[in-house]
């Protein structure tokens, strides 16, 4: 494991910065988080109330300790949100890569912008580990995103988080 996690609680990409996420950004993360709209593949994933939205990032604030969590990504141009993700370790053995934006600035390339810093700072950190992209099948635009990124797909999976069969992509090839 290389000692990279101070170097990557703020990454700069084309477009975006990425701050690790922290309670100063419980407003816009609220707002996104319970939009329907960008729950519409996961509807009952949407924050109620800005007590779950605060719960969540201090957890995800909190999993910096493994050396890698969630940003807030914002629009390097004007600062604006767009979105939050990153990579978390799970007690799998491996990466998951996770994002979440504005509905309003979908289509612009942000996720695979965010993700794929999020598969770089993975892999500078802990270059051993892989990175998985757990997607709903009717998911088809996080797939898409998988794909330009070069992800494999390794077919359904039964998820051991949600209990669904998700597909599985992988930043490498597996076993099983």
């Amino acid at each position: 494991m290389t000692d990279t996690t101070d170097s990557l609680r703020l990454v700069r990409t084309e477009r975006l910065d990425l701050h690790a996420v922290s309670l100063a950004d419980l407003d816009a993360l609220y707002a996104i988080n319970s939009d329907p709209g960008t729950w519409r593949h996961l509807p009952q994933g949407r924050h109620t109330e800005p007590a779950k939205t605060q719960d969540w990032i201090e957890r995800a604030a909190a999993r910096w300790a493994d050396g890698l969590s969630y940003w807030t990504a914002r629009r390097r141009s004007d600062d604006a949100v767009v979105g939050v993700g990153g990579v978390q370790l799970t007690g799998r053995g491996h990466w998951n890569l996770y994002y979440r934006l504005d509905t309003a600035h979908w289509g612009h390339g942000y996720a695979t912008e965010l993700s794929a810093a999020a598969l770089d700072a993975a892999r500078l950190h802990t270059p051993e580990l892989p990175v998985f992209a757990w997607i709903h099948p009717h998911n088809t635009g996080s797939r898409a995103v998988a794909a330009r990124l070069g992800m494999i797909d390794h077919g359904l999976r039964l998820d051991p988080f949600y209990g669904d069969h998700l597909h599985v992509y992988a930043d490498r090839p597996i076993e099983g």
